[in-house]
């Protein structure tokens, strides 16, 4: 797996694409999900946060999807729709690990675009494949999706 970073080296296209669906609405919207202790699925939005080109999600330590990353840290991604027909999307997957150092931490709280608190636990989204959807034919019979994708070394 690799950071942000490293995949933007290495597919700086897509990962433009990505950063701009993400941060759509000038704050990091998208949705998370994680995998609870029972296996199945959970889903949640989350404000991503960009700081020293790395992705971070902020959670309440009380929250079920913290709990979920402490135990089983892999994530799914999708940023958030945009509301017109045929509208891009975009997709990031790995594995999720607590950030710890204060400086970090400080970091990715400074560059928050929302109501973010020190208290709330700092994950790094370490990534291991991405998938960006554009549609073709929007809102005709031969309406199709193409996608480009991305796995880590």
């Amino acid at each position: 797996m690799v950071t942000w970073n490293e995949f933007a080296a290495a597919a700086p296209g897509l990962a433009g694409a990505g950063r701009a669906l993400i941060t759509q609405f000038q704050v990091g919207l998208a949705f998370l999900a994680t995998v609870r202790k029972d296996g199945a699925p959970r889903l949640h939005p989350v404000c991503p946060v960009f700081s020293d080109d790395h992705l971070f999600v902020l959670i309440v330590p009380t929250s079920p999807k913290c709990y979920d990353l402490l135990r089983d840290g892999r994530y799914a991604l999708q940023s958030f729709p945009q509301p017109k027909a045929g509208s891009e999307e975009f997709y990031v997957a790995g594995r999720a690990s607590v950030v710890d150092d204060p400086v970090r931490r400080a970091g990715v709280l400074r560059d928050a675009r929302h109501m973010a608190h020190e208290s709330e636990t700092t994950f790094e989204l370490w990534i291991d494949r991405v998938m960006h959807t554009t549609w073709e034919n929007v809102l005709t019979p031969q309406m199709r999706s193409a996608h480009r994708t991305w796995r880590a070394p």
